[in-house]
C-alpha cells in the first residue's frame, strides 16, 4: 500500500494505519507531511463505472453549502481520483481527504437528532441532482437484478431446506424465507414512489460526530451505493438500524423529528415504510448469502449474518406501525 501511495500519490507519502471494520472495503489512515488522509481498497468489485459515479456525486455534493462534511476524492499525479495498481483485474483504489471526528459509541444515541437532521437535508438536495451519469447500482427493490445467483426459486430452496453450515439455524432461515416471500409480492407497489438519489447505507457506521460533541454529526460517510431509489428509502434504511439500540424509543423519535425538518414524506411513502424497512434486512441477507455462494466468506459470516438478521425481522415485525407513527407525528410537528 505504501508503494501506490508513493506511485499515485507521492505527495501524501507517510505512514499507513489500517481501520478496523468494514466488509466491503479496506481503509487505511495516511499519515505524514503534515496532512492525513484515507486509502480506501475496493475490495469486492472491479468495477469503474461504480466508483466513478460515487465520486461524481461527492463532487456535486462539495459545491453545495452542507453542514456536515462528506468525503473528497484526492486526484492522482495523472487527474484521476481512482488508481488501479494491478492492471489486469486489479482492485481499484482511492485517497480521501482525512475528516475530522470520531465514530459514535455503540451505546449512544444521542446524536439521532442530528442525524436525521443531516439524512434529511443530503435527500432534500439529492432530490435536485441532475448528474450526467447514470447510476450502476440497483434500487433495493430491483432484487432479481442485483443478486443474480439468488434467484426467487434458489432463496426458496435454500430457506426451506437450509444447507449444512446453516442447518442450525433452520427456523431463523425459514422466517427469512417467509418474509422474502412477502416483500417479493409487495416489490411492484415501490416502483409507483417518488424516486431521486439516495445514500442507500447510512447508519451509524457511516458517519462521525464531532469530537467535541457526541450528539452533533460532522460527517456522512461511504456513498458508494448512491444510486436512484425511491426516497423513503433512506429514512427507512436507517430506521431499520436504529430499532433495537439503546434508547430506541428516544432515538427513533428524535431521527424523525430532525429528518421532517427537511423532509415532508407523502402518507404513501410512509404507508410504504414497513415493507422498505424489512426489504433493508433482506437485501443484507442476500448481500451476504451471494458472498458465501461466490465464496468470498467462510459459512460462520452467513450464520451470524443469518442470526441477525432473523432476529431483526422478527422486531420490524411489532414495530414497523410505531415508527410510522412517529413519522407522521413528526412531519405534522412541523408543517
Amino acid at each position: 500500500m505504501e508503494a501506490i501511495l508513493r506511485r499515485h500519490w507521492p505527495e501524501w507519502n507517510g505512514t499507513l494505519q489500517k481501520r478496523s471494520g468494514g466488509w466491503n472495503n479496506t481503509t487505511y489512515f495516511v499519515k505524514g507531511s503534515g496532512r492525513n488522509g484515507v486509502l480506501r481498497v475496493y475490495d469486492t468489485h472491479r468495477d469503474r463505472d461504480k466508483i466513478e459515479f460515487e465520486h461524481a456525486v461527492l463532487q456535486a455534493l462539495s459545491k453545495q453549502s452542507l453542514s456536515f462534511r462528506i468525503p473528497m476524492p484526492i486526484p492522482t499525479i495523472t487527474g484521476e481520483t481512482l488508481a488501479q495498481p494491478e492492471k489486469e483485474n486489479g482492485k481499484y483504489v482511492c485517497l480521501f481527504e482525512y475528516i475530522e471526528g470520531k465514530s459514535p459509541l455503540e451505546q449512544d444515541s444521542s446524536f439521532a437528532y442530528s442525524f436525521g437532521e443531516a439524512a434529511g437535508e443530503l435527500s432534500a438536495v439529492l432530490a435536485a441532482f441532475k448528474l450526467d451519469m447514470a447510476p450502476v447500482y440497483q434500487p433495493y427493490y430491483a432484487l432479481q437484478q442485483s443478486y443474480p445467483l439468488c434467484n426467487q426459486e434458489r432463496v426458496r430452496e435454500l430457506c426451506q431446506h437450509p444447507p449444512e453450515p446453516l442447518k442450525d439455524l433452520h427456523d431463523e432461515m425459514r422466517w427469512i424465507g417467509k418474509v422474502y416471500e412477502k416483500i417479493i409480492d409487495s416489490l411492484h407497489t415501490l416502483e409507483e414512489l417518488p424516486h431521486q438519489l439516495v445514500h442507500g447505507d447510512l447508519n451509524a457506521s457511516n458517519l462521525l460526530v464531532k469530537n467535541t460533541n457526541h450528539s452533533q454529526v460532522a460527517a456522512l460517510l461511504d456513498f458508494e451505493f448512491c444510486t436512484l431509489d425511491v426516497r423513503v428509502m433512506e429514512p427507512a434504511v436507517i430506521l431499520s438500524g436504529l430499532l433495537g439500540q439503546p434508547e430506541e424509543t428516544q432515538a427513533v423519535r428524535d431521527f424523525c423529528r430532525g429528518f421532517s425538518r427537511w423532509v415532508h414524506l407523502s402518507y404513501t411513502e410512509i404507508d410504504a415504510l414497513p415493507v422498505l424497512m424489512l426489504l433493508r434486512k433482506v437485501d443484507i441477507f442476500l448481500h451476504f448469502l451471494s458472498r458465501f455462494l461466490e465464496g468470498t466468506d467462510q459459512p460462520h459470516v452467513l450464520q451470524e449474518q443469518v442470526k441477525q438478521v432473523s432476529a431483526d425481522l422478527l422486531q420490524l415485525s411489532t414495530r414497523s406501525s410505531w415508527v410510522q407513527e412517529e413519522l407522521v407525528l413528526a412531519g405534522m410537528a412541523h408543517e
